[in-house]
């Protein structure tokens, strides 16, 4: 916490640009934090998705409800950032590749560690998760259709999402 508000206080002083900087050093402090869990580039992942010639990823949101509901990336399935890894380890049957993401990567690479504690093998967490991916103008989709918002979580991690893809915490 101490290590954010210094980067939100520091933002006038040194021009730091939350979307791009901030993002940036939270995926290098989740790739400290998870060295173990790889971190698959956001777009490495929409070559993956384009590529029909490919075994298509499991793709997994771990996130709250909440925030799935506003939006998530297409095709994917909410696990909740708690789960066991026993409960979701039939998702990933026969090798299937699993990608997780999240907010930006923290909560994901957690289940992913823990995933792999448990076994599975093939599992990758989206760096710089659903943020980045947002961030990108890359596509959202929600329950009721295309998706052109994010949930930022909270106003703080918000503001590492651009103005126009910014939902509402409320």
């Amino acid at each position: 916490m101490g290590f954010w508000v210094f980067l939100i206080t520091g933002t006038a002083v040194l021009g730091f640009d939350p979307e791009q900087d901030g993002l940036r050093a939270i995926k290098d402090l989740v790739r400290k934090r998870f060295p173990d869990v790889r971190q698959l580039p956001v777009p490495e992942l929409a070559a993956w998705l384009a590529d029909t010639n490919r075994p298509q990823p499991l793709l997994l949101d771990v996130r709250q409800a909440e925030e799935f509901a506003t939006s998530h990336l297409p095709g994917a399935q909410r696990v909740d950032p708690k789960a066991k890894a026993e409960a979701i380890q039939g998702l990933a049957a026969g090798g299937r590749p699993v990608v997780m993401y999240c907010s930006v990567g923290y909560r994901s690479s957690e289940l992913a560690r823990r995933l792999m504690s448990a076994g599975v093998t093939n599992v990758f967490n989206l760096e710089g998760s659903i943020f980045q991916w947002a961030n990108e103008g890359r596509p959202l989709a929600s329950t009721n259709g295309p998706a052109s918002k994010v949930h930022p979580y909270n106003d703080r991690w918000g503001a590492l999402l651009k103005p126009e893809v910014r939902g509402s915490s409320r």
